[in-house]
């Protein structure tokens, strides 16, 4: 399925005041963010669930991971079912067996019961409705111009990163006023609301899947070898983007500022935020492929000013310039998976680019953790950026070729 090409169209053509004034772009763009809350609220809501029954930080900083890995991992399985069966019973599915399991959560009393509580958030990861994926999907439908495509895309991505910026401060808040219960029941709200505002607006309820001639082969989109390559190197990205909680709470240990903990990270998406409108209100020259290498390069280099360790106010700044290079980054692997991805297959395309994110970001998480000293710490989002670029530029290499 390709839609996009490599010349976009003038910048006045592809204004953000278009692609929100057509129909139904605002509702499905809020409805997905909403939907997406939980993402962000549950592994907060998760160890304050924990830490409230007197529970050990590993046991919560276990099933909180437990619960991320799980989303990414579910993400293709059930793209693929939308790419099947179309949006509207896959997407109503999976969000209510997600909600039901976040309500469950505090009855199976994690620190008493810690097999079943896993189990609870296994299976409300993996049913994690692909919302991002199916909005991707639905993009050629709402806005058969290729520039306003783009600009979508990029608005999307910036929007993204509100999800964790807000969702810990929501389960935070919510925990503090009622309890962590009550944190949990609003994750399984939010994405009650947030899914319900997308299944019921027409582009999705009518979304049909494509009729296929022949028998898909069990690998799906990861069949295609360019795509495994920008898959890895996703990896990498999310390698980066993991390692950076772990990063600012080292970081405010060591300078005794217990606030870079949370703004280092919101400095980070801040700069997704911006970078993301900024790449969309352009038609940059040339293929999504060059884009991604050019992103690439700006996000490696981005982490450089973190590595010696800078005092609070200078990593919050170091910060946001990496950031400013991951919305263009992304929205440049989103174009080209569309570009190269098997016919008929959008959804679970889409849906693995985003779990190899989630997977890159456990590993980064997991490694940066494992890191002995403050610059190894540092050095764990550098090498997964560098790994990204490296492999983004031999995929650009094999595209022009």
């Amino acid at each position: 399925m390709s839609t996009t090409t490599d010349r976009g169209p003038a910048q006045d053509s592809s204004s953000y005041r278009a692609v929100l004034g057509a129909p139904h772009v605002a509702r499905l763009l809020g409805g997905t963010l909403i939907g997406r809350l939980p993402t962000g609220m549950a592994p907060i809501a998760i160890l304050l669930l924990v830490r409230a029954e007197d529970g050990p930080l590993a046991l919560a900083g276990a099933l909180g991971a437990l619960y991320g890995l799980a989303c990414a991992l579910g993400q293709p399985l059930l793209g693929r079912l939308v790419d099947r069966h179309g949006q509207t019973r896959v997407l109503i599915a999976a969000t209510t067996t997600a909600s039901t399991a976040f309500l469950l959560l505090p009855c199976t009393g994690p620190v008493r019961h810690p097999v079943f509580a896993a189990l609870t958030v296994l299976v409300a990861g993996l049913a994690t409705p692909p919302l991002e994926a199916g909005l991707r999907a639905l993009w050629p439908v709402l806005l058969p111009d290729a520039g306003h495509q783009r600009s979508a895309l990029s608005l999307d991505s910036s929007t993204q990163g509100l999800v964790f910026v807000a969702g810990p401060l929501l389960a935070s808040g919510f925990a503090a006023g009622a309890g962590a219960t009550t944190a949990l029941v609003a994750t399984a709200a939010l994405g009650l609301l947030g899914t319900g505002l997308v299944v019921t607006a027409r582009p999705s309820r009518t979304w049909a899947p494509a009729e296929f001639t022949e028998a898909v082969h069990w690998t799906g989109p990861l069949r295609v070898p360019g795509l495994r390559v920008l898959f890895a190197a996703l990896i990498g990205t999310g390698v980066a983007l993991g390692a950076v909680n772990v990063l600012a709470l080292s970081a405010a240990e060591r300078h005794h500022a217990g606030w870079l903990a949370g703004v280092m990270p919101a400095a980070l998406s801040i700069g997704s935020m911006l970078g993301g409108l900024a790449y969309g209100r352009h038609a940059w020259p040339g293929a999504p492929s060059r884009h991604l290498v050019a992103a690439s390069i700006g996000f490696a280099a981005g982490w450089l000013p973190l590595l010696p360790d800078p005092a609070p106010a200078v990593a919050v700044l170091g910060a946001v310039l990496p950031g400013t290079f991951l919305a263009p980054l992304l929205t440049a692997a989103f174009l080209t998976v569309d570009r190269i991805s098997p016919k008929g297959e959008p959804t679970e395309a889409f849906a693995w680019l985003i779990a190899c994110v989630g997977i890159g970001q456990a590993a980064g998480t997991a490694l940066a953790s494992l890191a002995p000293a403050p610059l190894l710490v540092a050095a764990v989002p550098l090498a997964g950026a560098a790994f990204a670029l490296y492999l983004l530029h031999r995929f650009n290499d094999r595209l022009s070729s």
